[in-house]
């Protein structure tokens, strides 16, 4: 094994010796050749897989990988050591080829085709034939495989069903060539059909990652502490991966008071995204310029009705948004509600007692105006120290179990106490994906503001320590 060792420029073994016999030269030409297609087709399959990247996280060029640079050659983007971030990169490249694989067996069966092909060609008459499997070893391939290995899986397949009528004697016979013909057509369709995939994919992870950006420019994550509370917010999207939904939050300090909201746009992509950006702007210029909350709600109705004017289609007639307003003033212990249609927010006490704000007066949602017109009314609460306020979307409670069971927070939270808004939200994310087994049919929004005791600490971000 002393040849392979190491290996010239120029295509022959290295080693120091300029002695070269027929066989030994031949047998080093040989070897140099196939370190260079292994070495090609390694390059190829990197250029692939940098394209894919490229194309799931939509910007201007690929994302260093271990392959291209080393992992602190530059900062990441939260400012985390060098070198933190090389386990999550390597689950999320795990997690995409989950998702790229569902099933195992996909995996193997463009395989285990040609080997039951090659086996039946051996076992039955020479009146029957196979060819019909190996064309369909790389159809099955093309929208599963890379096109590396779908125009291996074709080459294969065609080399095979060629050298097996070779073995026999029978390639010069016209059918034996008219089916190998074929194998080798529908091998080149696949590779098409894999061309054709592959950009959909890639237009389809542009488009996501286009709607994620916009909602996440719309909708970003309150800052940990305003107006002397404790703010938490989480987004879980019923699709893994995915940031693209209706559901919204959003936290203001005003000279009024803490003043929030937490909504839910009827639909899903770019349009809800679009109405998010309407609720949000009209909210953050309204909490501000409004002495009441309930002036606060009726600004927001008349955003998303000049908003309905300019749609057509079916959202002029039945787009809505369910919302709760909240306001939490600085001094007085105490918390206000408006609630248009959406789920009844819960105060959580400092000693576990749970307390449901139903508002006395029910409302209608946001942009249904034209069904009926009252003035809004806001409920005071107490919120005293140590109390945290949780608003929600019903992604939660209209999270289900197997049985067909709806998650109920007020049950499971009832007689809980937790450290901080964070812990809160961990333990209610953590306490669904029990509940539904892992799955969710809806996007869920959490907003948690605690009111801090007098002697509770600062919060901190602490970093995970990565092994």
């Amino acid at each position: 094994m002393g040849h392979l060792r190491d290996s010239g420029d120029d295509g022959t073994a290295g080693g120091g010796s300029d002695d070269r016999s027929a066989g030994g030269g031949a047998r080093r030409r040989r070897i140099s050749v196939g370190t260079r297609f292994r070495s090609l087709r390694n390059s190829v399959e990197r250029g692939i897989r940098r394209s894919l990247r490229h194309a799931d996280a939509g910007l201007g060029e690929a994302s260093p990988t271990p392959e291209d640079t080393g992992w602190n050659d530059s900062p990441s983007p939260d400012r985390r050591p060098a070198g933190f971030d090389r386990p999550r990169r390597a689950r999320r490249r795990r997690a995409r080829h989950r998702a790229r694989s569902p099933y195992p067996i996909v995996e193997l069966l463009p395989g285990l085709i040609i080997v039951v092909a090659i086996v039946l060609d051996q076992v039955t008459p020479t009146a029957f034939t196979a060819s019909p499997l190996f064309a369909a070893a790389p159809l099955v391939a093309a929208p599963f495989y890379s096109f590396a290995r779908t125009l291996l899986v074709g080459i294969v397949s065609t080399v095979v069903f060629l050298g097996l009528h070779l073995g026999t004697g029978n390639l010069d016979n016209t059918s034996t060539i008219s089916q190998g013909l074929n194998v080798f057509t529908v091998s080149v369709l696949a590779l098409a059909i894999n061309g054709v995939v592959r950009r959909s994919g890639e237009r389809l992870a542009s488009a996501r990652v286009i709607a994620e950006a916009a909602q996440r420019a719309v909708l970003p994550t309150p800052a940990p502490r305003i107006g002397g509370l404790h703010i938490a917010a989480r987004y879980e999207a019923a699709e893994e991966g995915a940031f693209i939904g209706g559901d919204l939050f959003a936290v203001q300090d005003t000279a009024y008071g803490v003043r929030l909201v937490v909504g839910d746009v009827r639909g899903k992509g770019m349009g809800a995204v679009e109405t998010v950006a309407v609720v949000i702007g009209a909210f953050r210029e309204a909490a501000e310029q409004e002495s009441s909350l309930e002036g606060v709600a009726q600004r927001l109705e008349r955003a998303l009705a000049r908003e309905g004017t300019r749609r057509s289609g079916i959202d002029l007639f039945e787009g809505f948004t369910t919302a709760v307003l909240a306001e939490i003033p600085h001094v007085e212990g105490m918390v206000r509600v408006v609630n248009r249609g959406h789920p009844e927010p819960l105060v959580l006490a400092a000693d576990g007692a749970l307390t449901v704000l139903a508002p006395s007066d029910p409302a209608l949602p946001l942009g249904m105006g034209e069904l009926g017109a009252w003035p809004d009314r806001a409920d005071e609460i107490p919120y005293g120290t140590g109390s945290t306020l949780l608003l929600y979307t019903d992604g939660l409670t209209e999270a289900r179990n197997a049985a067909g069971v709806f998650y109920n927070p007020r049950e499971r939270l009832a007689g809980r106490i937790f450290p901080g808004p964070d812990e809160l939200l961990e333990a209610i994310v953590g306490d669904v994906r029990l509940h539904t087994g892992g799955g969710s049919t809806d996007d869920m929004a959490l907003l948690a503001v605690s009111r801090p005791t007098a002697r509770q600490p600062e919060r901190r971000r602490t970093m995970p320590v990565v092994p």
